[in-house]
């Protein structure tokens, strides 16, 4: 039996076994909420000092979120329940936000990050030759260089995949050829055929000398793999990890998944988008219909940042600086140019919002059109504000969105914002034949981005992510070709549609609209 076969049949055996862990994980999450209550009706019954105690602590918090940095939507959200239940809402923020955890993880990453640059060329003469001819862009490439550390490259090649399907095909034959070392990082690893095919090839790669990493997210335990994975990879050779595992003890870390796709190939090639380790994200397993996913394959010098990204996660739990300079670009990998590309990685734990700044950069520029695939449309009011500002401009904006959605609170919640959006005059339309989970912004035919930041406060302001942002480059028409093939098969949306929904389909996505920011 094959390494994925193997795995494929453990995990059936296993899924039982594995909700069980989801179950308990739950409980464990409502045995502490349920401490929380009663502490707080014991004291709240127990003394009117304490409560009058609790109430100014209800205050104070209320007073530091108001004056805190950040999105105002995410601070009203944490102020409501404070206001609802004073007492309780102020230990709950403070036992969920107010956690050394994520500062300590910050730090972290902020002193890799620093151990990157050591091996990451200036690229100044080519920042200042993109900014000659596009001022903006060159704006754009200085604020991600200072504030991400992701230059802006040239001697760079793409492929775009206009679908998982294709994509995984090029994978296989990529990682066949590897000879060095294989990265790669997903957000959803599930069993089934791409899984088991891309492990047997991990497996022999690592057989024969080749240095392979694996890294997915901790969430996986709850519905798609054991706790044990790990230690199966470590047993054929593959280096893994889980990128934040689930305990059943609150955590304000366990807001920030790795939303990541990234496979890393010798330093030649690298790949990202929308397509996790899935047969869903490959049309070989139906779940919402034709699934409609993105990718894009990275060759020449912007892989490197593809390789730090992975690294500096991979390191994030460690305490010692591992040598970078065996991963660089080999020499003899270079290509020819074929426009500008800025990979870039999002954190969700500093100060910077990067991947809302790169959408808001496009929409803020564009000329005739932004066109934009998004599984999600949950935007805050600055993005919002952007959308109907760059219509009001005399700019076309559509936004292709799922007509079958796989998570329904999310899509009634996010046709909340339809009436708002269409109002101002953004075309929204539906994928009739099933889901979208691509992530593409194109502009006026010389701009584009894809990778794996969705229009929503969980891929803005929580998770990590990662994409790469486009400039005159040749596959930008081809993305264009493929949105407008896309749309062929859309419904569009009208003013009115909204109020057609049932009642109480409405009141769930009102009442999801105060806790969005939180979701």
């Amino acid at each position: 039996m094959n390494m994925g076969e193997k795995v494929n049949q453990v995990l059936g055996k296993l899924k039982t076994v594995i909700y069980g862990r989801f179950a308990m994980i739950l409980l464990g999450f409502l045995a502490q909420l349920i401490l929380l209550t009663v502490g707080y009706i014991l004291l709240r019954n127990y003394s009117y000092l304490f409560y009058g105690l609790f109430l100014a602590v209800s205050a104070i918090v209320v007073i530091y979120i108001y004056n805190a940095p950040g999105n105002p939507d995410l601070k009203l959200s944490w102020m409501l329940p404070i206001a609802i239940f004073p007492v309780f809402g102020a230990i709950f923020y403070m036992t969920i936000v107010m956690q050394p955890g994520t500062t300590v993880l910050y730090e972290r990453l902020t002193e890799l990050s620093g151990h990157t640059r050591k091996y990451v060329v200036p690229r100044s003469d080519t920042r200042d030759r993109l900014r000659t001819e596009s001022p903006h862009m060159g704006q754009l490439a200085y604020y991600l260089e200072k504030y991400d550390n992701s230059p802006v490259y040239d001697n760079t090649q793409m492929k775009y995949y206009a679908l998982g399907d294709s994509q995984f095909v090029d994978m296989v034959e990529e990682l066949k050829r590897a000879e060095r070392f294989i990265f790669m990082e997903f957000f959803i690893v599930s069993g089934g055929q791409m899984l088991g095919t891309i492990l047997d090839i991990l497996k022999e790669k690592a057989r024969q000398g080749v240095e392979v990493r694996f890294m997915c997210d901790g969430t996986n335990v709850l519905w798609n793999l054991p706790e044990f994975f790990p230690q199966m990879l470590e047993a054929e050779g593959i280096r893994c990890k889980m990128f934040a595992p689930i305990r059943p003890v609150f955590s304000p870390h366990y807001n920030n998944r790795d939303h990541r796709k990234i496979l890393v190939i010798d330093g030649k090639v690298a790949f990202t988008g929308g397509i996790n380790l899935a047969d869903e994200y490959i049309n070989r397993k139906e779940r919402f219909g034709h699934w409609k996913d993105v990718g894009a394959k990275i060759s020449g010098d912007a892989v490197e940042r593809f390789t730090y990204m992975f690294l500096e996660l991979w390191d994030v739990d460690g305490t010692e600086e591992e040598t970078y300079e065996k991963y660089r670009l080999p020499a003899e990998a270079g290509c020819s140019s074929d426009g500008y590309a800025i990979p870039y990685s999002v954190c969700p734990l500093g100060p910077e919002r990067v991947g809302q700044m790169v959408y808001l950069e496009i929409l803020n520029t564009a000329h005739t059109y932004v066109h934009i695939m998004t599984p999600y449309l949950i935007p805050d009011y600055q993005m919002l504000t952007a959308l109907s500002y760059a219509v009001k401009r005399g700019v076309e904006v559509v936004i292709i969105m799922p007509h079958i959605p796989d998570k329904k609170y999310a899509f009634l919640l996010a046709k909340t914002y339809y009436d708002q959006l269409l109002e101002a005059g953004v075309r929204i339309c539906e994928y009739e034949p099933g889901f979208v989970h691509a992530k593409v912004f194109i502009s006026d035919n010389v701009k584009a981005v894809v990778g794996t930041v969705n229009l929503d406060y969980r891929s803005l302001f929580h998770h990590f992510e990662c994409g790469v942002v486009l400039y005159r480059n040749s596959q930008i028409a081809v993305m264009e070709q493929d949105f407008q093939d896309t749309l062929g098969k859309c419904i569009e949306m009208k003013e009115g549609d909204y109020g057609k929904l049932r009642l109480q389909d409405r009141a769930i996505g009102r009442i999801m609209r105060l806790v969005a920011p939180l979701m």
